[in-house]
């Protein structure tokens, strides 16, 4: 009996909406009567002064002209002028001499002594199994003849991890220690944490022009939040009954700071570790457009002349790096390594001779460098594979089509007609409907926030090449939904085939945005399609995972509540799970939206078009006015499309988090 009353939407009622519902569609209109009202006054007036459904031209600011003034200043001064000598020229040159120092340090260890001393610290963080793994991963890196690009990236982003744990942690201890600068702080981080990753190339090569200081300070810059994010939740969330034990014993604030908030925040330090080399390994990849050498830059050359081999070639050792990387910084974090590594610092001691004594026999016997004999080439089969693909899949497949096909077809009865629909949209309804939605599901802060970035980029005069972007962003995350619903519904009512699922998202999550455009350039060629389908490959682990874990969370009470009722699956799926998960299926949806937009943008790489096509040509044509337009819209989409999908829960775990630190 008490569980039949706590159930908040009895599956089996079939009379009208229930309470919840109806009273959720009444807060609904009243969020919209105040939005409908100033319509019916602004819209008229609107029409009048600016007839017609484009975005109006005396809304415009052209920005080319101060914007190419400002280049060709820094350009020209770049050379002379104090600020660039004296302090960016500084920034520049220790980024250069400590990639170089890293660099050269991994050709003198040699292959012998990088792959021990990758195996030996992943042996000593997580046991023997993940060691070989690494040792294996590393070993496959020469064998694909990628060793020495392989060791350009390591570089880079040991320089660039480094710098961004340092910024991020520091940041993150005063954001934790210090109410006032958390709430400053917070907006700026979520904000560069939905930006594409493209948007941050733009500024730094402004400044320090392209080459490997703007790829190391780009990468600084986009993977630094979240360690500066977990830095401060960690220290936030210190146990409150440990912090007033060290405070009752006498301890200063140092002392707590050291012997108490930062152990206890050693989880969320880990895993924001984690996060920050992940990213940094995303951002450094895709800074290969800027000068950052490396795999990425093997890819993106590869990519630029449609030679899937070699692009797979090089794609590979960054899948591997990325798979060893978050395999051993998460067994940090959670503790579960396991073997006799983890029996204290005998064994890190062990590790650093036995990598010593490795290199010094690869000198001595001069096998520095990877042996030529011991390659592979596979670009010449997988492209063997490929031309077999165009002559046989691409097309003429009967009854399902080949995939050229598909991708024809998506582009002609989904993307086409939903750009057409959206540029022929007059512009103040765009406004509308992106501040209804904002107000449906967040506040008036959040829906005015969403409506002038919107605006911003009207006035930044690339409305109809946003609004392209946001057409493949909307159809990429239809499909997405769609698939990662349907697979975390599935996942959530079956633990065989959660645990099937499990690998291939752990494998999906950990790779670069990058490597996501090889395959469907080799299935689909080039175009708005390919964009799309790599955007939503990269999406859809997360959307599963969250819709997975909403679902299992729900209140086993109102599900044994509809299971008494006589509820079916379908019901009690339809009418209790899914109301109940809303919060985390919201979440989802947000996390898609702004995961698929970051890779959206990257598909101008293989024909996208749009903003990112405006990013790349400016960059590949030292247009740096066009690019920089295009960055600063692709900020503002992100912005726009965070907002108008933002969950409300967000809202509730800061009332919640104010309400734990009252306590």
């Amino acid at each position: 009996m008490t569980a039949a009353t706590t159930a908040p939407h009895p599956p089996v009622e079939r009379g009208g909406p229930p309470a919840a519902l109806s009273s959720a569609r009444g807060r609904a209109l009243g969020k919209l009567l105040p939005l409908v009202l100033f319509a019916a006054v602004l819209v008229p007036l609107a029409l009048i002064r600016w007839p017609g459904t484009a975005w109006p031209d005396a809304l415009t600011v052209d920005l080319s002209a101060p914007l190419g003034s400002a280049s060709d200043w820094i350009i020209d001064n770049r050379d002379s002028h104090p600020l660039f000598l004296y302090f960016f020229g500084h920034i520049s040159n220790a980024v250069v001499l400590s990639v170089r120092g890293v660099y050269l340090l991994l050709l003198a260890a040699g292959w012998a002594g990088v792959t021990a001393a990758a195996g030996l610290i992943a042996w000593r963080v997580a046991g023997v199994r993940l060691a070989l793994t690494a040792a294996v991963s590393f070993a496959v890196c020469g064998v694909l003849g990628m060793w020495v690009p392989t060791m350009q990236t390591l570089a880079l982003m040991v320089v660039a991890v480094t710098a961004s744990v340092v910024l991020g942690a520091l940041l993150g201890l005063a954001a934790g220690l210090s109410d006032r600068l958390y709430r400053a702080l917070r907006p700026l981080l979520d904000t560069m944490q939905v930006l594409p990753a493209f948007a941050y190339l733009l500024p730094v090569v402004l400044v320090f022009g392209i080459g490997v200081p703007a790829a190391v300070l780009a990468t600084v810059v986009y993977a630094a939040p979240p360690m500066a994010r977990l830095t401060a939740l960690g220290l936030r969330e210190a146990d409150c009954g440990v912090m007033e034990a060290v405070s009752s014993l006498g301890a200063t604030a140092r002392q707590r700071l050291l012997t108490a908030r930062l152990p206890l925040a050693r989880k969320q330090l880990l895993l924001g570790l984690n996060q920050t080399i992940m990213m940094a390994l995303s951002m450094a990849v895709i800074a290969s457009v800027i000068g950052a050498g490396g795999l990425g830059d093997r890819v993106y050359q590869a990519l630029a002349s449609v030679d899937v081999g070699a692009a797979l070639a090089a794609g590979l050792p960054i899948v591997l790096l990325a798979v060893v990387l978050d395999r051993t910084t998460a067994a940090a974090g959670s503790g579960t390594g396991s073997g006799p590594g983890k029996r204290g610092r005998l064994g890190w001691a062990v590790a650093a001779v036995a990598t010593v004594l490795v290199a010094i026999a690869g000198r001595l016997t001069d096998r520095l460098d990877w042996p030529e004999t011991w390659t592979v080439n596979i670009a010449e089969p997988v492209n063997r594979a490929v031309d077999w693909m165009t002559a046989h899949l691409y097309s003429g497949v009967p009854v399902i089509g080949g995939t050229a096909d598909w991708a024809g077809r998506f582009t002609t009865w989904v993307l086409d007609p939903l750009r057409g629909g959206l540029q022929a949209l007059p512009w103040w309804a765009v406004l509308l409907l992106v501040a209804a939605l904002a107000l449906l599901i967040g506040t008036w802060q959040t829906a005015l926030t969403a409506v002038l970035a919107m605006a911003a980029i009207g006035v930044l005069g690339v409305w109809k090449p946003s609004l392209d972007t946001l057409s493949q962003v909307l159809a990429a995350v239809a499909v997405t939904l769609v698939i990662g619903f349907a697979a975390g519904i599935a996942a959530a009512r079956s633990s065989r085939m959660e645990a099937l699922l499990r690998p291939v998202l752990d494998v999906f999550q950990t790779l670069p945005q990058f490597v996501y455009l090889i395959p469907v350039v080799a299935l689909f060629g080039v175009g708005r399609a390919p964009a799309v389908a790599a955007a939503v490959v990269y999406a859809l682990p997360a959307v599963v995972r969250i819709t997975t874990q909403g679902l299992r969370q729900v209140d086993p009470a109102a599900m044994e509540a509809a299971r008494s009722l006589g509820a079916t699956g379908g019901q009690q799926l339809r009418q209790v799970q899914l109301p109940l998960a809303g919060p985390a299926l919201r979440l989802a949806l947000n996390q898609g939206v702004v995961l698929v937009l970051a890779v959206v943008i990257i598909g101008g790489l293989v024909g996208g078009g749009a903003l990112g096509y405006d990013v790349v040509f400016g960059l590949a044509q030292g247009d740096l006015a066009t690019g920089l337009v295009a960055g600063a819209a692709i900020v503002c989409l992100g912005l726009m499309l965070d907002r108008v999908t933002q969950p409300t829960q967000r809202r509730t775990e800061r009332r919640t988090g104010r309400t734990r630190k009252a306590a």
